[in-house]
């Protein structure tokens, strides 16, 4: 792909601690990694997330696609 056709893009993570690491997720991908700090988790998903991006498929597939903005809320269970 040449550079004049790339754009930058945002994308959202969630990080959650899992034991004693910590796992991420880009839910507009479904790619996931993990890492013993937040910092290196993150680290790590933004290289699964590049190395997901080097398909061509994907990659066109994501062009053709606006960019997702995620709601993020929470709500209350009495359990």
């Amino acid at each position: 792909m040449d550079s004049a056709s790339k754009k930058e893009r945002q994308f959202s993570v969630i990080i959650e601690k899992d034991g004693k690491w910590f796992s991420s997720l880009c839910p507009e991908l479904e790619v996931a990694s993990q890492g013993k700090t937040v910092e290196e988790a993150l680290a790590n998903l933004r290289e699964a997330v590049e190395l997901y991006l080097e398909d061509d498929e994907v990659r066109y597939k994501l062009r053709e696609t606006p960019p997702a903005t995620p709601i993020m809320t929470t709500f209350s269970l009495v359990v």
